[in-house]
């Protein structure tokens, strides 16, 4: 408290700390709560079909990738060279099928990117993974 000269008694000032703590909350809860523009994005949407698709999907092919670097389409060896040229004639069926990658366990990783990347290359849009090795 402040006192003066000329009289005893305290002097009665307002104290506007408060006040403006106060009034810069406000203010901020108005900025935040204040309505921003917004963008809208055009999206669209598969509608609903009533009619049944009269195309059955084909079966998955199934590729083996082992440890030692060899693959297997559905069960049968393949050489590397030829897997391009097997996966570009997939990828040109309509409907195209899913190809399948299974990985064994101490499989390279090197190896399976080129593999997914000459996949990509050859067109295939259906791709997944099962057996995925853990560890």
């Amino acid at each position: 408290m402040a006192f003066s000269s000329k009289s005893a008694g305290p002097m009665a000032d307002i104290n506007v700390t408060p006040l403006i703590d106060v009034m810069l909350c406000l203010l901020i809860l108005f900025i935040l709560n204040a309505p921003s523009p917004v963008h809208q994005v055009k999206v669209d949407l598969p509608q609903k079909s009533t009619v049944p698709p009269t195309i059955e999907p084909p079966p998955p092919i199934s590729l083996k990738i082992t440890a030692s670097g060899d693959f297997y389409w559905n069960d049968q060896p393949l050489i590397k060279p030829a897997l391009e040229p097997q996966l570009r004639l997939e990828a040109g069926k309509d409907p195209q099928p899913e190809l399948q990658v299974d990985i064994e366990y101490q499989t390279q990783f090197e190896l399976v990117a080129e593999v997914l990347a000459t996949a990509k290359g050859a067109g295939m849009s259906k791709i997944g993974f099962k057996n995925m090795p853990e560890g």
